[in-house]
């Protein structure tokens, strides 16, 4: 099979950051379904795997954790999808990615794609729309079927990947969204999105959140840099409100204003379930069941912006270079393998 691999971890000007490989097939587990990929995403956490370091592999190294694709076969044990099916998710960090022709997944975290989008439109929201809704209804307990309508959401980074679901995600639960984001193009994406308000990142928070009439933020999700916003954080959340993050810190965090406030924080990282195998890892299977259906009845769409084709190291060292560039608005998708 065809994939794009890497041998060394090199920066991405480096034309050697990614070669094309051919591999030995992919062959299913008793739990796993064998997909033929048709489009593949790039996400922030492809870059970090991909930092540069001294490390050689043995093995050519396949990474990448978006796809869409066609199933063309199945383990013994599978029980949710045929050969044939057409199917989108985000994978599982501790195996292979995803950017080849053949790959292996678990059926707990794959969907039936959404049948009104082709396979690059689908690519573009498996891990991004999972973190989202994670992160809301799971992580900040926010009632999904709007119990908490009307209460105040401020994204920090509502222009990227996360961001672009995440508003419309935000939105289907009844919250007022506040995005942050600060290029003209990017603010206009956020708004039609559905963004209630959208803020200036570069500028000082706390007078652009007063001068929309409120002293305080009822939830705050962190999509960007959590040391440079944690002070704000601290001082724009609720007393008793709930904050969350999918950026780790890189240096301590002073506690004391959350603290004082009773303010709940938690972690957010997709690969979770599927890392540890949890006893509820088939809820990513529903939760992404539940945004193809959202899709289809056009309370969601894709956040597709731009698509390079076809699947091949020059395209994928382009899309990281754009990933590393900061100024990506809502996704990139590669699509096809070429002759």
């Amino acid at each position: 099979m065809k994939a794009v691999a890497l041998t060394r971890y090199l920066p991405v000007s480096d034309p050697q950051c990614f070669v094309d490989v051919d591999l030995p097939d992919a062959q299913p587990g008793p739990r796993d379904l064998l997909v033929r990929v048709k489009a593949v995403s790039v996400n922030p956490i492809d870059t970090k795997v991909r930092t540069p370091s001294d490390k050689v592999e043995v093995q050519p190294r396949v990474i990448g954790w978006d796809a869409a694709g066609v199933v063309q076969a199945v383990g013994a044990e599978v029980s949710l999808f045929k050969p044939g099916d057409e199917v989108y998710y985000a994978g599982d960090i501790t195996r292979p990615g995803c950017d080849s022709e053949l790959h292996r997944v678990d059926e707990r975290i794959v969907a039936l794609k959404p049948k009104s989008l082709d396979f690059a439109q689908a690519a573009a929201l498996p891990l991004t729309a999972i973190t989202a809704w994670e992160a809301y209804f799971d992580r900040m307990k926010i009632d999904p079927a709007g119990a908490h309508r009307g209460a105040s959401l401020l994204m920090l980074g509502g222009a990227g990947g996360v961001g672009s679901i995440g508003i419309q995600i935000a939105k289907m639960a009844g919250l007022v969204v506040i995005a942050t984001a600060s290029r003209p193009q990017s603010q206009a994406w956020c708004r039609e999105l559905g963004a209630d308000h959208v803020i200036d990142h570069k500028q000082p928070l706390r007078p652009q959140i007063e001068a929309l009439g409120l002293r305080y933020v009822d939830y705050i999700a962190c999509w960007s840099d959590l040391d440079q916003y944690w002070d704000t954080i601290g001082d724009l959340i609720r007393p008793q409100g709930a904050i969350c993050s999918i950026v780790g810190n890189r240096a301590p965090l002073a506690q004391d204003a959350v603290r004082a406030k009773s303010a709940t924080f938690s972690w957010e990282l997709m690969f979770t379930r599927a890392r540890f195998t949890t006893p509820d890892m088939i809820e990513q299977h529903r939760l992404l069941t539940k945004v193809a259906a959202l899709i289809d009845a056009g309370v969601f769409r894709t956040t597709l912006r731009e698509t390079l084709s076809p699947i091949n190291a020059s395209n994928l060292r382009t899309a990281h270079a754009r990933l590393e560039s900061g100024s990506m608005i809502g996704k990139l998708v590669l699509s096809g393998w070429g002759a």
